[in-house]
């Protein structure tokens, strides 16, 4: 029995769901990122592959995302990341998840470009527009997010990392 399937999304046309429970930190699934596209191997359109199916990783890499990945939805206030563990990519609970409930994550964590859309996650903490930069999110929202960051993120990023840090340890030292 795989651990997910998809269905029709209340978020957005085809989504993902828990086929059963998962505890927080448990990896729900591994992205095969094995699809590059480039100049020399572009989408084939002819074949369902499409620009909002790409991910695009560490020194400007873009990957073709398979079934189910490609169809995770975005939400404001996900029940998963992505993190790079050993050269491969996993989508971890967030928090724990019960079968049936649909598997999301926040498509501007480790994003650093410049896409606007609207959202329709429905989360009571959805942003509504959506600028596809982790650095175009609120503050807090930033902090939040900052242990879930993937370690090539932080590195191509660094710099603007490390004062996102030193002014989240500043504001949790004034308030003690």
């Amino acid at each position: 029995m795989s651990n997910v399937v998809t269905a029709e999304s209340e978020i957005h046309g085809i989504g993902v769901f828990a086929n059963r429970d998962f505890a927080e930190g448990e990896t729900i699934l591994i992205t095969d990122d094995s699809r590059i596209v480039d100049d020399e191997h572009p989408l084939r359109f002819d074949l369902g592959e499409y620009d909002y199916h790409c991910d695009y990783l560490a020194n400007g890499k873009v990957v073709l995302m398979p079934s189910p990945a490609r169809h995770i939805n975005s939400d404001c206030d996900p029940n998963t990341f992505v993190k790079t563990i050993g050269g491969v990519r996993h989508v971890i609970a967030r928090r724990a998840i019960k079968s049936g409930e649909e598997i999301t994550y926040d498509y501007v964590i480790n994003c650093h470009g410049g896409i606007v859309w609207q959202c329709s996650c429905g989360s009571p903490c959805c942003r509504k527009t959506i600028v596809s930069s982790f650095f175009e999110l609120p503050e807090r929202t930033q902090k939040v997010y900052l242990p879930l960051l993937d370690e090539w993120f932080i590195e191509e990023h660094r710099e603007k990392v490390e004062m996102l840090r030193r002014r989240a340890d500043m504001k949790s030292s004034q308030s003690l």
